[in-house]
């Protein structure tokens, strides 16, 4: 990865705009309850970051940027099973591609077992903990419903020394995985599930990626997070609203063990994207079972497989401001991404020419061998960046299928037997003879071309009705090009209740269009480059191109149809 500053937000871009979480952090600040501001962005490393937490990660470092404070990544490592070294360098690749940077103040809740240990041990003697020997399925018919109580566990009046006997001896592994576990006494009636005597700790004779072999036991997150950000002196302890029923836990952890820092919670709503799934246990599985191409698959929704897509980090940014900090629940259209990447890019990728389904065209009256070379800007007026380059042009050239048709219907502006066009930046051309195959299908048309009408031409200013783009047949560079559209085919596939998702995965959510033909000047272009290639749409080269054919995936059209068009079927 690229030596990054030790700053803790590296864009430069305004902090935050006004919502309810900068007013209780001014609040706080002005009342003198904190005297400086400090975040944590806290994954779980057990999969790869998705566009849900990008919002989290803008929200905490930016909040901590408008006050002048700091914000912390915390991998919340509690969890051997799930958990991996490789997720970890991923979250921090892809916050740093976010364009943020924690310095020095990256932590790990695996660095603080032995304190979660002595603090259970503490609520132990303090008959707020007992060790219990139901099983996971006894608990749960013991924890009762959101209209009855639970029932108390039999053991959980067993003798303080005989629970930290019990404790310790778990620690030491003498227990098998699932026959005890060590649970908060609360109160087993509370209308608030979550207070029914929580697990603090589950025994599990795992290998840890940071921790070794050093312990069998394991805390439970709601336990290990509180007090990790107790530790670490977390000023606001800003999360989704799936905790705010979890708060309450929370509280009582800091509460009951006397902790001299005591954070506030407080809770936003989620970024949903419509067509897009979050789920992080289904993500993993269609990474496992092959239903995509691991998580960097540009149809992922996964902030390497967005980055792979050629989505900016801009980009990102911008949805995550334009949709707000709330607690209104609510499903963002897939356009505002859309939209905010066309923003980013109208000022950033040269315009360029791509025939992505080639019709070849000959035009006959134009001298045979002949290439001119022909100016073309890499921006328009609006946007008035400097930059230009030299297209080919020459007896034969490649169209795109879609702009001809043999029988079209009123009101097709674009080439047909006997009409005219304008080639971009070129010359208008008249198709005279359209040649096809034994099947039927046209594979050739033939054309004039009016050598007056190029520019600087006495017929520069000739009207015709359309405008297409093309490219040189000789000079052009092959290349595979991938369309994309959402992955799935409903509008909320989180909230799937009849039927697996996979029944809706969309089948056209790829397309490969293996024989596209480029302009000459891409032959050049960089892994990772973008470009608009004029009436198709913002493009990036994939790291799958190779010397003899570049692959280009297409990041966003101009405008988005598939939204739209799923509605009307």
């Amino acid at each position: 990865m690229e030596e990054l500053p030790n700053a803790n937000l590296m864009h430069t871009e305004s902090p935050p705009p006004g919502n309810f979480i900068r007013q209780i952090v001014e609040d706080d600040l002005q009342s003198g309850k904190h005297t400086t501001v400090v975040t944590r962005f806290p994954p779980e490393p057990n999969g790869y970051l998705h566009i849900g937490h990008a919002k989290s990660i803008w929200l905490n470092f930016s909040l901590a940027r408008a006050f002048g404070g700091v914000c912390h990544l915390r991998m919340d490592d509690t969890n051997p099973l799930k958990e991996d070294a490789e997720y970890v360098e991923a979250i921090k690749r892809d916050v740093h591609w976010l364009g943020f940077d924690w310095g020095a103040k990256e932590y790990h809740a695996a660095d603080y077992f032995q304190e979660f240990y002595d603090c259970a041990v503490q609520l132990i003697k303090l008959g707020k903990a007992y060790v219990c020997d139901l099983s996971a399925e006894e608990v749960r018919e013991y924890r009762g419903t959101l209209t009855e109580p639970g029932r108390l566990s039999p053991w959980r009046d067993r003798p303080v020394e005989e629970n930290l006997e019990l404790l310790s001896r778990m620690k030491n592994g003498d227990f098998e995985d699932g026959s005890r576990t060590v649970r908060a006494k609360i109160d087993m009636a509370s209308p608030n599930i979550n207070l029914r005597d929580p697990a603090i700790y589950r025994i599990r004779k795992v290998h840890h990626h940071r921790a070794g072999d050093a312990w069998c036991i394991y805390p439970m997150y709601d336990y290990a997070h509180c007090i990790s950000d107790s530790i670490e002196g977390i000023t606001h302890s800003i999360c989704t609203l799936e905790f705010e029923n979890h708060r309450p836990l929370y509280d009582w952890f800091l509460d009951t063990l006397e902790r001299p820092v005591h954070p506030q919670q407080i809770e936003f709503s989620k970024l949903k994207l419509q067509y897009t799934m979050l789920g992080k246990r289904k993500l993993r599985e269609m990474v496992s079972d092959g239903l995509v191409d691991g998580w960097d698959d540009p149809r992922m929704p996964t902030i390497a497989g967005l980055r792979r897509r050629g989505y900016t980090p801009e980009a990102i940014r911008a949805l995550c401001e334009k949709v707000g900090v709330t607690k209104s629940e609510v499903w963002t259209e897939l356009s505002y991404l859309s939209e905010c990447q066309r923003d980013d890019l109208n000022v950033k990728a040269h315009r360029v020419m791509g025939v992505l389904r080639p019709l070849k065209v000959v035009i006959t009256n134009y001298p045979e061998g002949q290439i001119e070379e022909l100016d073309a800007a890499y921006f328009p007026d609006d946007v008035g960046l400097p930059g230009s380059r030299k297209v080919p042009f020459g007896r034969e050239i490649f169209i795109e299928q879609d702009d001809f048709m043999e029988d079209p219907p009123k009101k097709y502006f674009r080439l047909q037997p006997g009409g005219e066009v304008r080639l971009r930046r070129a010359y208008i051309i008249k198709c005279q003879e359209v040649i096809k195959n034994d099947a039927g299908a046209v594979v050739e048309v033939r054309c004039t071309y009016d050598s007056d009408t190029k520019s600087g031409g006495s017929g520069e200013h000739r009207k015709v009705k359309g405008t297409i783009h093309w490219v040189e047949a000789t000079t052009s560079v092959l290349a595979e090009v991938r369309l994309y559209e959402e992955l799935f085919t409903v509008e909320q596939p989180d909230n799937i209740k009849d039927g697996d998702y996979r029944d809706f995965l969309n089948p056209n959510s790829r397309v490969v269009l293996p024989d596209a033909r480029l302009e000459q000047s891409l032959a050049q272009s960089k892994v990772s480059q973008r470009f608009q290639f004029e009436r198709q749409g913002y493009f990036i080269k994939d790291l799958d191109s190779t010397a003899e054919k570049p692959v280009f995936h297409r990041i966003v059209p101009l405008k988005d149809g598939w939204a739209k068009e799923l509605k009307k079927q």
